[in-house]
């Protein structure tokens, strides 16, 4: 019978976990806060406030690729794609500017500046781009402090529980790091770029505080669910990618 490529299998499995890793993280910075949903709800009567900006939405699913990543392939690999990442944020943010620095067919008056429709609105791009621009310095930031805190925290479990207990590192590493992710990217996101939909007659800090507890709240659900996943993928991908108990395919 012939011996299966793992070295093939582990390099197309680390592609497919990067690709998923790599694109969720190109869109989630285009879609940002161009819109925030409603997913409040009652427990016993009572309201509990969730708003979420639309960009959050596909953002635990990088934590999940590097959970699986740090598990199979190691530490390095894992840190090297969150480098990917970062140099990926600034490629989104190149192409946000060249395309708004080229010349187009938007009206301009005689300042050179664009034309707003009737509404006042701007043309759908530079809206985008205006509110990706506004995001995308949290998000480096966040995504940078979050996603390295995820690494760390994982390989920290994974030596003190000797490889064993894969739900514990997982959550654990997952739920510390999006707190970590949450709380700066809406702190830097107000503050510096004062691009969220603040109520000015309102007090600041509660409502700051909403945006914050509603990201963390949303992920740390996603997070808990994805356990089950992790392990069924990790059950799976060992003996694919021929590897043994606590092995990772570091050399590939």
């Amino acid at each position: 019978m012939t011996q299966p490529n793992y070295r093939r299998r582990r390099q197309r499995v680390f592609l497919v976990l990067s690709g998923i890793f790599l694109g969720t993280l190109a869109l989630l910075n285009v879609l940002g806060i161009s819109r925030f949903v409603d997913l409040s709800f009652d427990v016993f009567g009572v309201s509990i406030p969730m708003v979420v900006a639309i960009g959050v939405l596909p953002y635990p699913v990088t934590f999940m690729c590097t959970d699986l990543i740090s598990e199979l392939f190691g530490e390095k690999k894992a840190r090297d794609m969150v480098w990917v990442g970062l140099l990926l944020n600034g490629w989104v943010v190149f192409l946000l500017w060249l395309g708004g620095a080229l010349p187009g067919f938007e009206v301009l008056d005689a300042n050179g500046m664009l034309v707003l429709d009737e509404a006042g609105r701007m043309p759908v791009f530079f809206e985008i781009r205006e509110l990706a621009f506004g995001a995308v310095a949290a998000s480096m930031i966040a995504y940078m402090a979050a996603q390295f805190c995820d690494v760390r925290l994982f390989h920290f479990w994974k030596g003190v529980t000797r490889g064993k207990h894969l739900w514990l590192r997982n959550n654990a590493s997952t739920m510390t790091s999006q707190m970590v992710d949450t709380t700066a990217v809406i702190l830097i996101t107000h503050f510096y770029a004062n691009a969220l939909p603040i109520v000015g007659d309102e007090p600041l800090w509660p409502q700051l505080t909403t945006f914050i507890l509603s990201g963390y709240v949303f992920k740390l659900l996603v997070a808990a669910f994805d356990t089950g996943p992790v392990y069924l993928a990790v059950r799976w991908l060992r003996p694919y990618l021929g590897l043994a108990e606590n092995e990772e395919a570091v050399d590939d």
